[in-house]
């Protein structure tokens, strides 16, 4: 490698929750630099979360956080050519981008959703993937289909 690895930034944790997980959902989430208005429609969403959820013992942080780890992929197909052939080789998924991952899957599949405000639409997300159910979980486990398809070329791992 020619290039020096570049040094990974440190990302301060959000206001309210005091959470660096939330501001890495957060920057996510933003379009066009508006951090704030991120910041209102991730906040908007646990509200509601929490008005659905009046009879759990969670808090909507808690419950966010359990969603998000129901549809963190543990495994992942990559390309790899050998001889002319491409093989989709399953590797594990290192923490961070597995966290990354998680988080992009479920604002992906909260912006398709269709109608209402995006605070709606995410609140809906969060809570089929802490139902285990919903297009982010689905994307997960089809990761995991994938990847246990193509076991057999799991020694071309690099």
């Amino acid at each position: 490698m020619r290039k020096a690895k570049p040094k990974k930034r440190v990302i301060l944790p959000d206001p309210r929750f005091n959470d660096t997980k939330v501001s890495k959902f957060v920057n996510h989430l933003m379009y066009d630099g508006k951090k704030n208005t991120s910041y209102e429609i991730f906040y908007k969403s646990l509200e509601i979360v929490t008005g659905k959820l009046q009879n759990e013992e969670k808090s909507a942080l808690e419950v966010w956080k359990q969603a998000l780890d129901n549809i963190t992929p543990q495994v992942e197909v990559k390309s790899r050519r050998i001889g002319g052939a491409t093989f989709q080789v399953p590797t594990e998924i290192r923490p961070d981008r597995k966290e990354s991952v998680s988080m992009k899957n479920l604002i992906l599949y909260a912006r398709k959703r269709g109608g209402k405000s995006m605070a709606e639409k995410l609140a809906a997300e969060i809570m089929d993937a802490y139902n285990n159910q919903g297009g982010a979980f689905k994307r997960k486990e089809d990761m995991h289909r994938m990847a246990e398809a193509n076991r057999a070329f799991a020694h071309f791992r690099f």
